[in-house]
């Protein structure tokens, strides 16, 4: 219970399972009886020591399959709207902070969480968190309107933690309206079930398959999909969102031609399917949206 205060929530009969942030990113999970039957259960989740960057992931054998460094980096470089996907515990959040600790220090990036997890090393990275509703059902903080107010703070690089909900709606909403170099995490099991999953959860914002097809292909220009066996992560696959016949979403393996051609921004690499990847699909130029500068 002390734990739990600690972190800004309550868990009672009433709300028996709470999910809290406590200092230095420890997460605490909680459930008690009678959603536990054999007693209370305690989940607790301890960040790293150190925070990784993308040079550290590279060291532990994380770009080892068909995405290399150089292809996440020149994403970054192009602010493209990113969509990381993988399996719980997969280290979603965890590239995610470090390919947000590589955006330049010039950007402001403000980051929307449900619990905040994110640890980036960046002199510009602010975040917001959710709240859930107190004992009397009052002053919840839901993440659809935490997106919005994110808007009102004028970021370069708008990032919502994870898409698990109607909140999604907002994000691409947001990202339709030229805010690019975004990002944020989805659960799925395989790069082929992410459009499935985005489906699903535009309905629950009220969005038709038809509706949430074409609003991801126009706001996410690039999925990088991660996989989890026994100890090992790595990042295996990178897609792109397309519509197809029946003009529903799809995921394509390779990177989608988004970007102008720029021959000096990275050396070609070849993936499944035949897609050549690299000389064709970037422009990484330094150019970003102008605007007053938040202090």
């Amino acid at each position: 219970m002390r734990l739990i205060a600690l972190g800004g929530r309550h868990i009672d009969e009433a709300n028996p399972c709470v999910d809290v942030r406590l200092h230095d990113g420890v997460r605490l999970h909680a459930v008690l009886p009678p959603a536990a039957p054999h007693g209370t259960l305690l989940s607790i989740r301890i960040p790293p020591v150190s925070r990784l960057r993308l040079v550290d992931l590279e060291a532990r054998g994380f770009f080892g399959g068909a995405v290399s460094l150089e292809l996440v980096r020149a994403e970054v470089r192009a602010r493209s709207n990113i969509l990381i996907t993988g399996a719980g515990g997969s280290g979603k959040t965890t590239l995610l902070s470090a390919l947000l600790s590589a955006a330049p220090a010039d950007e402001r990036i403000v980051a929307i969480e449900d619990v905040a997890e994110l640890r980036v090393e960046h002199p510009h990275f602010v975040s917001l968190e959710a709240r859930q509703a107190n004992i009397e059902g009052a002053g919840e903080i839901s993440l659809q309107r935490l997106v919005r107010e994110a808007l009102r703070m004028r970021p370069d690089r708008l990032v919502l933690g994870e898409c698990r909900g109607p909140e999604i709606r907002e994000l691409l909403s947001a990202l339709n309206t030229g805010h690019d170099g975004g990002a944020g995490t989805l659960h799925a099991n395989s790069l082929a079930d992410v459009a499935a999953r985005l489906e699903a959860l535009g309905a629950l914002a009220g969005l038709t398959p038809e509706a949430m097809a074409r609003q991801a292909v126009s706001a996410i220009q690039t999925v990088f999909h991660i996989v989890r066996s026994g100890a090992r992560r790595q990042l295996e696959q990178v897609g792109h969102f397309a519509l197809d016949d029946r003009g529903r979403l799809e995921v394509r393996e390779g990177v989608g031609p988004h970007r102008r051609p720029d021959s000096a921004s990275m050396h070609a690499a070849s993936y499944p399917g035949g897609s050549a990847l690299g000389t064709n699909a970037y422009d990484i130029g330094e150019g970003r949206m102008s605007g007053g500068r938040h202090v």
